[in-house]
């Protein structure tokens, strides 16, 4: 679940471990389940990416498009982290 893809990048990213076969799956999995993600969930993927200096483009933009559309269900931090 969306959950699960985030803590799991969090925590690769929290560690400073890039495991480039298991960051690629849960960007393309997280792509195509974009719309089952929370705003809190949104901000730490986008975060942990960010982070470990993925470039993962498509997940990127997807993540934008589902921030903007529930832009009022962030908090300040979690909008920031995002950001």
């Amino acid at each position: 679940n969306a959950q699960d893809f985030t803590n799991t990048a969090w925590a690769f990213a929290t560690l400073s471990i890039n495991a480039p076969q298991l960051i690629d799956a849960i960007a393309c999995a997280s792509e195509h389940r974009i719309d089952d993600f929370k705003p809190q969930e949104l901000a730490n993927t986008a975060w942990a990416f960010a982070t470990l200096g993925v470039p993962a483009p498509q997940l990127f933009k997807a993540i934008a498009r589902e921030s903007e559309q529930r832009i009022g269900n962030f908090t300040p931090q979690g909008l920031a982290n995002t950001a």
